[in-house]
C-alpha cells in the first residue's frame, strides 16, 4: 500500500511540474508574440527584453526539474551498464549525491541572492521585485531535488537490476534487456550479412 502511495505521489508531483512548465511556455509565448506584435507596429514595449529573459530563466529551472522527475537528464548509460552491479550501484549514488549537493548549494546561493536583492526592482517594470524574478532560482533547486529523491528507488533498483536505460527508449516502453537483446540481433544481423555467402 506505501509502495502505491508513493507511486501515486510521484506521478502526481510530475504533473504538478508539467502543468508549472506548461504555464511557462504559455506565458512565455505571449510575451513573445506581444513584443513581436508591438515592434511590428512600431511601438515597441520597453519591458519586452527583460520579461522575456526572466521567462525564459523560469522555463529553464522549472523545465529542469520536470526533466529529473522524468529522468531525461543527458546521461551515459552504456557506460555505467558495462560495470557489474556490485560496482554500477556506489557510483550510481556518488552521481545522485553530488547533483543533489550542487543543488543544495545553489539553492543556498539563490536564497543569499534574494535577500541582497531585497528592495530591488525591474529596470523595466519597477513594480515588479527582483526578489520575485530570482525566486527561481532556490525554488527551482528545491523542486530538483525533490525529483532526483523520487527518482532514487528506481535508480537503486536499475543499478541492482538489468542496469540503466536512455530516457527516449524507457519513454518508448524499451527495458534493458529488450535493448539490449535488439542490439545483440542487430549486431548479428550485420556480422551474419556480412559474412561471404558460400554456395
Amino acid at each position: 500500500m506505501a509502495n502505491v502511495t508513493f507511486k501515486q505521489f510521484k506521478a502526481a508531483y510530475q504533473k504538478l511540474l508539467e502543468f508549472i512548465v506548461f504555464l511557462n511556455v504559455l506565458a512565455l509565448s505571449g510575451v513573445v508574440i506581444v513584443g513581436f506584435m508591438s515592434r511590428l507596429v512600431g511601438s515597441p514595449f520597453s519591458w519586452y527584453d527583460e520579461v522575456a529573459s526572466v521567462g525564459l530563466a523560469w522555463l529553464t529551472y522549472y523545465g529542469a526539474a520536470l526533466a529529473a522527475a522524468k529522468g531525461a537528464h543527458i546521461t551515459c548509460p552504456s557506460i555505467i551498464n558495462m560495470a557489474p552491479p556490485s560496482i554500477r550501484l556506489p557510483v550510481a549514488l556518488l552521481a545522485e549525491a553530488i547533483t543533489i549537493a550542487f543543488f543544495v548549494l545553489l539553492g543556498y546561493t539563490g536564497y543569499q541572492v534574494m535577500m541582497i536583492l531585497e528592495g530591488s526592482t525591474l529596470v523595466s517594470l519597477t513594480s515588479v521585485s527582483l526578489q520575485l524574478t530570482q525566486s527561481v532560482i532556490p525554488i527551482g533547486s528545491a523542486l530538483f531535488i525533490i525529483a532526483q529523491l523520487l527518482r532514487l528507488p528506481e535508480v537503486i533498483e536499475s543499478a541492482r537490476g538489468a542496469g540503466f536505460i536512455d530516457h527516449e527508449l524507457e519513454e518508448a516502453g524499451i527495458n534493458p534487456d529488450e535493448a539490449r537483446s535488439n542490439e545483440g540481433d542487430s549486431s548479428f544481423g550485420q556480422a551474419d550479412s556480412q559474412a561471404p555467402h558460400r554456395a
